[in-house]
């Protein structure tokens, strides 16, 4: 494992939207102190099995999206003192070589000061979303995917700005079941806010810019 800065090299970053060089590590060989060393340039860096990967900052639509999981989700659970809710940029560190940026994510009151300290969130949220981008690669996502399951994340949520759908998924012995696929006229309930339905259509509702 390298962390020695004298011994960095460039690092071509993997892209999910495009390359870009780092020092750093060689790919696979990334850890949590490598990810807190990268610059603060607008950009959303993560690890995933040691290796660095990159997004450029999202689409409004996508923002809008998220702002919605806010306003349904992460706000009334926090009013009724359900739990905390996050979004990116932010660290959730899943293991010394997995450190990603959900775009929105929760977690229950009784589990908050156990993950949230030192600035970081440090195990598996309750529920974490993600939306995705037309740069999005789908081996990439598989990754991803993956390794909230490895991680434990108990209930994992995929939106699709492109088809208005939502997939949503449970984890039973360590991986994702197939995912619930829910459409704009439907309404999801998660079995971590169980009083809080989500309405498909809600999300995307009222956006003044839906280009993906």
């Amino acid at each position: 494992m390298t962390t020695d800065t004298a011994e960095a090299v460039e690092t071509l970053v993997s892209p999910i939207l495009m390359d870009h060089a780092l020092k750093g590590p060689p790919q696979g060989r990334w850890v949590v102190v490598n990810w807190e060393r990268l610059p603060a340039d607008g950009n959303r860096y993560e690890i995933i099995d040691g290796k660095l990967y990159m997004t450029t900052a999202p689409s409004t639509f996508h923002q809008w999206i998220v702002g919605a999981f806010i306003e349904q989700l992460g706000v009334p659970a926090r009013q009724r003192g359900l739990g905390i809710w996050l979004t990116a940029p932010i660290g959730v560190l899943l293991s010394q070589h997995d450190a990603v940026q959900p775009d929105f994510l929760f977690i229950r009151a009784e589990r908050v000061a156990e993950l949230v300290r030192d600035r970081r969130v440090r195990g598996a949220p309750d529920l974490v979303v993600e939306v995705l981008s037309p740069g999005n690669n789908p081996e990439e996502m598989a990754k991803k995917r993956a390794l909230y399951a490895r991680g434990g994340v108990p209930e994992y949520i995929e939106v699709d700005p492109g088809a208005r759908t939502l997939a949503h998924s449970f984890l039973a012995d360590g991986v994702y079941g197939e995912p619930i696929v829910y459409g704009e006229a439907q309404t999801v309930h998660l079995a971590c806010l169980p009083a809080l339905p989500l309405q498909v259509a809600a999300l995307f509702a009222g956006a003044p810019d839906t280009t993906l």
